[in-house]
């Protein structure tokens, strides 16, 4: 396959692994979730779907980039039909698969990854195992725990609902462009959650206002939604800061935040 046949677009975040070890590597990730179909993100010139396309399952790319869908059309007879031409971010993944589960991979566009990864969260109910590989930061602060500089939003709202692995590290050499920063394989596969156990809106309000004044107090980041003069602000949680929260914790905060609303409001 000729690496240089289509270039790298910049303003598409794309950076074409050449390393075809790796790329076999991460096409393995998506055999702890067997069976059901594969869509890939960002296809580019095929070096990771070349891999997928030899497991026994349907796969289907996702590629924005009008060059590398014209390759992948010359290149890959076998995916007639089963490449779809359009930005991820807009799709209605429901009907990739007629409604079926699928699992979710790529060599990841890197100026939107962390946006696939909110998608995924809307779609987590069909997407049960999510693997691929993105900038070394944004995966270690997926996999972060409490009382980690890293922990933040992504790592609380992934976590409520899917188990995090940090699967390998990938080294800047083995891509074209290299890109300025290392990268990273990690996989996401559902957890048990069905249910959160709080209202999810005012959980996701909770987790992002808290985390974007990460250096305050829960007191002083959640007084736009709770008042400080509200007797609930007096509980020691609240001297707390949110990367000291575990998912749990930030469920049980997000419940009696919304009492304590219930109540002001009902008074």
């Amino acid at each position: 396959m000729k690496m240089g046949f289509v270039k790298p677009k910049k303003f598409l975040g794309q950076h074409f692994l050449t390393d075809l070890g790796i790329a076999q590597d991460i096409a393995d990730t998506v055999d702890a979730c067997p069976e059901i179909p594969v869509l890939e993100v960002g296809p580019g010139m095929g070096v990771l779907t070349q891999f997928l396309m030899k497991k026994d399952r349907e796969v289907k790319v996702v590629e924005l980039d009008f060059e590398s869908v014209a390759y992948l059309k010359e290149n890959f007879a076998a995916l007639e039909g089963h490449i779809i031409e359009d930005d991820f971010l807009k799709l209605k993944l429901e009907n990739i698969f007629d409604g079926k589960p699928f699992v979710l991979t790529g060599n990841y566009p890197y100026n939107i990854s962390s946006q696939i990864f909110f998608k995924m969260l809307d779609y987590k109910d069909l997407i049960p195992c999510c693997t691929g590989m993105i900038q070394k930061e944004v995966a270690e602060r997926i996999a972060a725990g409490p009382g980690s500089k890293t922990y933040g939003i992504l790592s609380v709202l992934i976590q409520a609902w899917y188990k995090v692995e940090y699967l390998f590290t990938v080294h800047e050499h083995v891509f074209n462009p290299p890109p300025k920063v290392k990268s990273a394989v990690i996989r996401m596969t559902r957890n048990e959650t069905t249910d959160l156990g709080c209202d999810e809106k005012l959980f996701k309000q909770i987790v992002k206002t808290t985390f974007n004044q990460r250096r305050k107090t829960l007191r002083n980041s959640i007084a736009s939604i709770l008042d400080k003069s509200h007797p609930l602000s007096a509980d020691p949680i609240f001297n707390k800061r949110p990367e000291q929260l575990s998912v749990q914790e930030f469920v049980e905060l997000t419940n009696r935040v919304e009492a304590a609303l219930a109540e002001a409001k009902n008074s």
